[in-house]
């Protein structure tokens, strides 16, 4: 049994070797202690062998994991001075030797192994490895030169010069450095040699020692792990941020009691550094990777939960919240799911209040985050501002009014459309909770509404419409009478759509990139030349903020058809504002006549929207106003109905069948029949009629 286990850990194939760990687990319980030892020299031979792979020193350091893991030696006989022959003592040798070995598995199996040391034998383990651990995270923080492969970085007798990350203006040098050869180029995502292994070994003996690490926490240790969260590369950011978290909850003894707070947080050595730790950690909460993004969530969940006081987490809040309130609508899910989690844990129910007291600091950092690179952050700061006008006490939010409004505008000309989307929201929110604010920011505002209503994007137009529909409510008056004004305008011009018309016209037909239509143009090579670089997985391609409403490289002129789209959309929204239903009603026949304009390539979009909207219309203006034009649309509904475009047909059976719920079945089928008897045998066969 021991030798197929042995095998199995030693084998080539990852699945064979998780499944000898699990067989071994099983095998140890039932063990006596003559079959322990007899397994633990086997171990040794493992680690010893030269001629064997390195699956075997891989097998070797996790089978002495598991029997350390299971309480299978004695360690009370195993004390670390006592010569260096017990087991522990060598495992704990064999474990710093394996951390400079080229296999990198091997390396995370070894520091594994120390941390499961360290939780058995205390911070001694730590002492005898520090210098090795700390000293290869020096060593490998620095980054030979350009030109020099990953085995050369290998060398020790290499003399390049070096480069070194923590500065910001040196990075920036290097990645602004273009090379021709792609070979020399230093891609963020290349290999730093045993960098990463030896950040991992170092968080797994932190988690180890637990709160008894708390006393090794120096100015050393957290100028090297500071330096790290600035490193060029990702996975070494990344991996830096779980260190940080573990090392967080070091300083956190469990079953304190609520007398002992004040001492607790004294003795606490992250409390007494937790003013650069929370630089940091807001540093990685704002990174433009989503990775690092999550890492440093997790290691600011940590640290806030780690310290015993409400009291001493407020000192680090005026950094922490605006970042962790700002990736609550972040892209990634992963980001944005962990982020609410932890704002419902350390608010306790009270973020608004949170929010108002460090509004200025909430304010600043929104504004900043708009002019990120990444577009991801850009649309997550216009659905955070969004927020404050609708969520937040109109008193704190007032003074920075101005500045949010100028903000959005400047978001308004992004060259990603989500973030076009989320900053018509967002100032249609601040129009309707801040309408003598916003007055004098109408008229740049309304040309950045209308062209949203007419973006080629249905989303897009849809979000203008919720928010125009919020100056009508704002101000009424002259405002609608310019709202309804666009309305007929977008209606009567479908008649100037041209037979022929493609919806994406003069723009790339290949996928987008992040959310950006591309213009087609001429195989220009300076086109392709000293351009954006997209790296797999990026989230943060450099997209512009924009200069101008209509003169955007990504984007096309609109076309008449688009705008009526988008004024169906807005029609819908307006017709549940009770003091505009007549003017509503006025345009529902110009929608109509609108209808009639067959003559166009998409034609059957513009007729899905209708129907798509035809119960939105209904209920906002009432049963009995609706069915004044209810016959007016009934051949345009069946006419999609039949429509060889799916979504059309689709469209038209939901409105069918909506309709008939909301006016009743009797009555729907009734006026069909009166109106053309011929489309009852289509309405009988729709599934799912009301009864």
């Amino acid at each position: 049994m021991a030798t197929e286990i042995i095998t199995k850990l030693c084998s080539k194939a990852k699945l064979d070797r998780d499944r000898g760990f699990s067989e071994l687990e099983e095998y140890i319980s039932t063990c006596d202690e003559e079959d322990i030892l007899s397994f633990e020299q086997d171990i040794l031979r493992m680690l010893s062998q030269p001629d064997d792979g390195w699956e075997s020193r891989h097998g070797g350091l996790s089978g002495a994991r598991c029997l350390f893991e299971h309480g299978k030696i004695k360690l009370e006989d195993e004390e670390i001075g006592s010569g260096g022959d017990s087991f522990a003592y060598t495992m704990i040798e064999k474990s710093m030797l394996m951390l400079e070995h080229d296999e990198f598995r091997v390396r995370i199996a070894a520091g594994e192994l120390l941390g499961v040391l360290c939780k058995l034998i205390g911070t001694e383990v730590y002492e005898r490895s520090k210098e090795q651990i700390l000293g290869g995270i020096r060593s490998n923080l620095e980054r030979q030169g350009l030109g020099l492969s990953e085995d050369s970085l290998e060398s020790p007798n290499d003399q390049p010069q070096s480069i070194m990350f923590g500065s910001p203006s040196t990075s920036a040098r290097l990645i602004e450095r273009r090379c021709s050869d792609s070979a020399q180029m230093l891609h963020d995502t290349a290999g730093w040699k045993s960098l990463e292994t030896y950040m991992k070994c170092l968080q797994s003996v932190i988690l180890g020692c637990g709160h008894l690490f708390n006393d090794y926490v120096d100015q050393e240790l957290l100028d090297l792990i500071f330096e790290a969260l600035l490193h060029t590369n990702r996975f070494v950011r990344e991996t830096g941020f779980y260190v940080c978290g573990a090392l967080v909850t070091c300083g956190k003894k469990d079953g304190f009691e609520s007398g002992n707070d004040a001492k607790l947080t004294e003795e606490n050595a992250i409390y007494r550094h937790g003013e650069v730790f929370s630089e940091y950690l807001g540093k990685g909460l704002a990174d433009n990777w989503s990775q690092v993004r999550m890492a440093g969530s997790v290691a600011t969940r940590q640290f806030l939960t780690s310290l015993p006081t409400e009291e001493a987490r407020e000192k680090f809040y005026s950094i922490l919240i605006p970042r962790m309130c700002l990736n609550r609508y972040y892209m990634a899910e992963g980001v944005r799911i962990y982020s609410q989690e932890t704002w419902r844990l350390i608010t306790h129910g009270e973020g608004r209040l949170l929010v108002e007291k460090y509004i200025k600091q909430v304010v600043e950092f929104y504004i900043e985050a708009t002019e990120s690179d990444n577009h991801a952050v850009r649309e997550a700061a216009c659905a955070c501002i969004a927020e404050l006008g609708s969520k937040i006490d109109k008193s704190a939010v007032s003074p920075y009014v101005s500045r949010l409004l100028e903000t959005l505008l400047i978001c308004f000309n992004d060259d990603s459309w989500p973030v076009r989307d989320a900053a018509c929201i967002a100032c249609g929110h601040f129009v309707l909770c801040f309408p003598e604010e916003s007055r004098s920011s109408l008229p740049a505002l309304y040309p950045l509404f209308f062209n949203n209503l007419q973006d080629n994007i249905p989303s897009v137009r849809q979000g203008a419409a919720v928010a125009i529909t919020n100056i009508v409510k704002a101000y009424g008056g002259a405002e609608q009478e310019i709202v309804f004004a666009k309305i007929k305008e977008g209606f009567e011009n479908i008649k100037d759509q041209p037979a022929t018309s493609e919806k994406y016209e003069n723009v790339d037909k290949s996928p987008a990139t992040y959310g950006v239509v591309k213009q087609l143009r001429d195989n220009d090579m300076d086109l392709h030349t000293d351009q954006q670089m997209y790296s797999c997985g990026s989230l943060a391609p450099k997209m512009g903020r924009g200069g101008g409403c209509m003169d955007h490289k990504f984007r096309k002129p609109p076309q008449p058809w688009e705008l009526a789209d988008g004024c169906v959309h807005l029609l819908a929204e307006l017709s549940h504002v009770p003091s505009v239903n007549g003017q509503v009603s006025k345009m529902i026949p110009v929608l109509v006549k609108a209808c009639n304009m067959k003559s166009y390539t998409h034609y059957p979009n513009f007729l899905e929207t209708v129907c798509k909207q035809l119960l939105n219309i209904a209920e906002g203006l009432g049963k009995r106003p609706f069915k004044m034009f209810l016959e007016m649309f009934l051949d345009y509904i069946f006419e999609a109905l039949d429509s060889d475009v799916a979504l059309t047909s689709a469209a038209a059976s939901q409105c069918i069948i909506s309709l008939s719920g909301f006016l009743g079945p009797g009555i729907f089928r009734g006026r069909i029949e009166s109106y053309n008897s011929s489309y009852l045998s289509k309405y009988d066969s729709l599934p799912g009629l009301p009864q």
